[in-house]
């Protein structure tokens, strides 16, 4: 149900109280806002504080003003509620430090707003208020995210995007970073900025993908309030935010969700489907109801009190079979004797079904690496309902083309063209992650080879190829620097490299192609439907080009953008490309321009169309191809 349609409900959904609306919809597995309830609420003379715990027999709440003392101040059980446990404590207040006492352990709240900065681990009792300033973009950015939109994401790992040397190196703030996120991703004209996850988590090599705190914006950047600020700060700049979130797994410390009552609660009871082997971390029980309502609270949470635009959903391939990452014998057959994981599959589709209702104007996106069918389908055709899928598979292929030696690209053609068996088959993301760059796999220009003129090209051809086919774009920061070295966690990009004109060069393209990209509807706004590209020539391979066009939904095609592709460092002249239109033909961009740092080796701007038949054409051009270039070609308006 919608905020405007919870006003009609009892009040109990939305009073600190958890009463019985809110039990039966948590046992439903349907409570969107169990946040409103659960966990701790400050409320006249004290704060309420309401844990779910079922197989506890004593529980308290411990704190700085009880001297952490277990039994000190006692929770009630709720009768018929599944297992809830409240008290209003007086003289309880904002920032208060807490955690709960369960039968001799001592947990974090799973539904604190805050929690103290690792290493220590108490949540904090929370009321902080934001005056939000992005009311025009909430009003209007349904359009922004959808298929038809250009959608070019930068993602950003916050703790390392920019760090402070004069400072031990530390991070930025969420405030600090603000004005410098919004600078550098206008300058560069990506339209939206993907946060790698921000929910507390305490061990912070897991870039945030290992968490405690699903309610809670982690310390280490600041308050609650703060990563508010950084959100309206892009927002009111024009850029939309999606953050990652993670509903696959958790990490089992201690003071977390993991044995949380003293047995398995969030997580599964069995190993076989509760513990996920390649991470070490628990796996959430998808079937159980009330997990189902945390998770789905979680996802609602951001949504709607952070205004985020999107929720970028990790793992999901894990959570889509029994077996993943498991041998013979490790791991329980469903019902039907297969691998399918069922109940997450109802789980995700809950997930997406609810963020249509209640946060319509937000996209959800996949990280899924197999071929599991429908996943940007609706529910209701069996699908899983999410908004766009990561295209892996274009990841993988294009990026192990690219690190052949060019002499032998000819005999892997196939791994560029490959992608039209399934480039429509759902509505993708094309991603150059920060998965793609860590663990020893060396930065993009490092996977490139030949000299470094050559490492260059070659990557100013894999952005071009990126941008001119059909899908949205994502570019993991320091990316547009062009780098040496792989990602790494505890330091900054290497910023000084704006300052060397090989990398600023490569800035430059990113932002042009960013830029034509949104400038011209051929080449977005088809992204997700078959009608918007055309091959001219895929069969190549001896020469190692492609050659395709985009278009519009006019159909007309008089907007149409030819696209020639050079994998080869020598230049191809005479490369005849069939055309629509007559008239001159102008480069709208050539990778191999010498402000790209190229060679200059072109077409001297602009070619005139001749009736020569090519391509089931009547018209055609006549282009010089550049060494490991590529152009992109419209006709002169």
């Amino acid at each position: 149900m919608s905020r405007a349609a919870a006003a009609q409900e009892p009040a109990s959904l939305h009073e600190h109280a958890f009463g019985e609306l809110d039990a039966h919809l948590m046992r439903e597995g349907t409570h969107p806002r169990l946040y409103d309830t659960l966990g701790a609420h400050v409320v006249a003379g004290g704060t309420r504080f309401s844990v779910w715990a079922p197989h506890a027999t004593n529980v308290s709440v411990v704190g700085d003003w009880n001297e952490w003392k277990p039994d000190a101040t006692r929770l009630r059980r709720v009768p018929h509620t599944g297992g809830v446990w409240t008290a209003v404590v007086p003289g309880v207040g904002h920032g208060a430090l807490y955690k709960y006492h369960l039968d001799g352990l001592f947990k974090a709240d799973p539904f604190a707003r805050r929690s103290q900065r690792e290493p220590e681990t108490a949540s904090i009792v929370w009321a902080g208020e934001y005056a939000w300033g992005d009311a025009a973009w909430m009003a209007a950015r349904a359009p922004r995210s959808r298929p038809d939109a250009p959608i070019s994401i930068y993602e950003v790992h916050l703790g390392s995007w920019r760090r402070v040397p004069e400072e031990g190196s530390r991070s930025l703030t969420y405030r600090e970073a603000a004005p410098l996120l919004v600078q550098h991703a206008t300058n560069l004209g990506f339209t939206h900025l993907e946060l790698m996850p921000l929910t507390e988590h305490p061990f912070y090599g897991s870039w945030g993908y290992e968490t405690t705190g699903y309610f809670a914006a982690t310390a280490r950047y600041g308050t609650p309030e703060d990563l508010k600020f950084l959100i309206d700060s892009l927002h009111q700049a024009g850029i939309a935010v999606i953050m990652d979130w993670v509903p696959a797994h958790f990490p089992d410390d201690p003071h977390g969700l993991a044995s949380f009552d003293g047995a398995p609660l969030f997580e599964h009871p069995d190993r076989r489907l509760g513990f996920h082997p390649h991470w070490n971390t628990m796996i959430f029980d998808f079937g159980r109801p009330e997990v189902r309502s945390f998770l789905l609270s979680s996802a609602l949470y951001w949504l709607e009190e952070f205004h985020v635009d999107g929720l970028r959903v990790d793992g999901v391939a894990s959570m889509l079979y029994r077996d993943y990452g498991r041998g013979p014998g490790e791991w329980i057959p469903n019902a039907s004797g297969g691998n399918e994981y069922h109940e997450a599959v109802e789980l995700l589709q809950r997930l997406t079904t609810a963020i249509a209702r209640e946060v319509p104007d937000a996209v959800t996106f996949a990280e899924e690496s197999t071929a599991w069918p429908r996943v940007t389908q609706p529910p209701a055709q069996g699908g899983l309902g999410f908004t766009y899928k990561w295209d892996m598979g274009w990841m993988h292929d294009t990026l192990s083309y690219l690190s052949r030696d060019p002499v032998h690209r000819r005999f892997h053609h196939g791994q560029l063209t490959m992608r039209g068996l399934w480039a429509f088959s759902e509505r993708f993301v094309m991603p150059l992650s920060h998965d793609e760059v860590v663990h020893g796999k060396g930065s993009l220009l490092r996977k490139m080879p030949g000299d470094r003129w050559q490492q260059l090209a070659n990557l100013r051809l894999l952005y071009a190829f990126m941008f001119s086919q059909p899908g949205k774009k994502l570019l993991f920061m320091g990316s547009e620097l062009a780098p040496d070295r792989e990602w790494n966690h505890d330091a900054s990009l290497d910023w000084h490299l704006e300052r060397e004109p090989a990398h600023a060069q490569i800035a430059l393209l990113v932002g042009e192609l960013n830029r034509l990209y949104k400038d011209h509807p051929a080449l977005h706004e088809l992204d997700c439907e078959p009608g918007g590209f055309h091959w001219l020539d895929a069969d190549d391979a001896e020469r190692s080009i492609l050659l395709y066009e985009r278009v519009a939904r006019d159909g007309a095609g008089a907007d149409a953008i030819v696209c020639a592709l050079n994998f080869t460092p020598v230049p191809r002249p005479n490369v005849r490309i069939g055309v629509r239109a007559p008239g001159a033909w102008v480069e709208l961009l050539n990778t191999d321009a010498t402000a790209f740092g190229g060679s200059g080796i072109g077409n001297l701007g602009a070619v005139e169309a001749v009736p020569v038949r090519a391509h089931r054409r009547d018209l055609s051009i006549n282009v010089t191809v550049p060494p490991l270039g590529a152009l992109l070609l419209c006709r002169q308006r």
